[in-house]
């Protein structure tokens, strides 16, 4: 197709550092997303909520890309959990934008909210909503953390309509698809597969690991293990911190040459997630071990994936974990939770590890038997590199405007029809 996409991602902007905030994997996701898209000939218009006073109404983020931004709220200091009351707002600001310039083929929202947003404008002006949920609060609230505090009922009942409400639902594995099926009632037929992808340009082996460690300064015979993402239960990273510590109380001759890196920033406003890590890894005794570091920007991350021996993502839940992808694309095997589409990211035995459960002994084992065996991290390291070049970001935007295809052939057969 030779459109243009009106794409919402209202709770957070893809002008925003990953790592950072309400900013993660969704943001890389759209904005690689459309760049593919645009090159493929289709101009994409990405919605989000406007979140600091100096941003402009518009921001070229590519050629055929543009980033335009809405009104609603106080604009700065407002999280993702305050959006749900100003959802009414954001989707009167994108409506009077479509009355002026309706110029869009399709609506493509993402997350929960920006669903809900999308939802007016699209049955005002018969515009076909496609929707990607990334995450699902009844997929989440069966896999919290210990501690963690469960989605909003609004949220899933938000959810439920905009599942509803959608021409198509594009899910990232075939795992999401049957919970949206399973959990949320949707129609099979407009439950499509979508695999994300990895930027195969930017995340490579590179130099090799000898480099990305004299670039980083790390010592060459160090052991790293490495963790990249938000700062929050729900990604597990107080998980690596206790494993950690559970291996170094078996094996403690790995502790002089065993860092451990923690790279990313608090999840959401008012989050203090970092300062209680850093207290937990002082109280078991890993202070000269764990490393925080504040979010590294995209275009430095491919030289710490390298740099590491294993890329950890024990998540409790992930619609796919982007992170597991750009790891492997670098080279390096990735230790991640079975759950969810890690299940895909991760090819199991062969470019990395898949870990049942959250137990920090069952983590420690899989850790210390993967650092005593050099020879399998060749092994693994060498098919990490094969599974990710399945998964470029041309593929997904091709299935993606495959999706948009159908959900126009649909609409104007429709339409067709009530004429007739």
């Amino acid at each position: 197709m030779n459109g243009h996409i009106a794409t919402l991602m209202v709770h957070t902007s893809p002008l925003d550092q990953a790592g950072v905030g309400d900013a993660g994997g969704m943001n890389v996701y759209v904005a690689e997303n459309a760049k593919r898209m645009a090159a493929m000939g289709v101009k994409v218009d990405i919605f989000t909520r406007r979140n600091h006073v100096d941003l402009p109404d518009v921001v070229e983020l590519a050629d055929g890309v543009n980033v335009r931004h809405l009104d609603a709220g106080p604009i700065e200091g407002l999280s993702k959990e305050d959006l749900p009351r100003f959802i009414g707002e954001l989707s009167q600001e994108f409506t009077n934008v479509l009355k002026a310039k309706s110029i869009y083929d399709v609506i493509h929202s993402h997350y929960w909210i920006s669903g809900m947003v999308g939802i007016p404008a699209s049955q005002r002006f018969g515009i076909p909503l496609v929707h990607t949920m990334h995450t699902m609060a009844k997929v989440k609230n069966l896999n919290l953390a210990e501690g963690e505090t469960a989605e909003p009922e609004n949220r899933a009942e938000g959810e439920t309509a905009v599942v509803q409400a959608s021409s198509a639902l594009i899910a990232n594995t075939d795992s999401e698809a049957a919970s949206l099926v399973s959990l949320y009632g949707a129609c099979p037929d407009r439950v499509h597969v979508v695999t994300p992808g990895v930027d195969l340009y930017t995340f490579t082996p590179g130099s090799g690991k000898v480099a990305a460690r004299r670039n980083l300064n790390i010592a060459q015979d160090a052991t790293v293990i490495t963790f990249v993402g938000r700062i929050q239960p729900h990604k597990g990273p107080e998980l690596l911190i206790r494993a950690t510590a559970e291996m170094l109380s078996h094996s403690p001759h790995l502790r002089p040459k065993l860092v451990v890196y923690v790279i990313g920033g608090d999840s959401g406003t008012g989050s203090t997630e970092v300062a209680r890590l850093k207290e937990l890894a002082s109280w078991l005794n890993l202070s000269d071990v764990i490393r925080f570091l504040a979010p590294i920007p995209r275009m430095d991350l491919p030289n710490w994936y390298r740099a590491a021996d294993l890329v950890c993502v024990p998540s409790y839940s992930e619609s796919f974990g982007l992170v597991a992808l750009e790891a492997q694309a670098c080279g390096t095997p990735v230790v991640a939770t079975a759950v969810g589409g890690l299940r895909t990211a991760v090819a199991d035995g062969i470019s990395g590890v898949l870990v049942d459960g959250h137990d920090p002994r069952a983590w420690s084992s899989v850790l210390a038997r993967l650092i005593s065996e050099p020879a399998r991290r060749v092994l693994l390291s060498l098919g990490a590199l094969e599974h990710s070049s399945h998964f470029g970001w041309d593929a997904t935007a091709r299935g993606t405007l495959d999706i948009y295809d159908r959900v126009l052939s649909l609409a104007q057969h429709q339409r067709s029809s009530a004429n007739q």
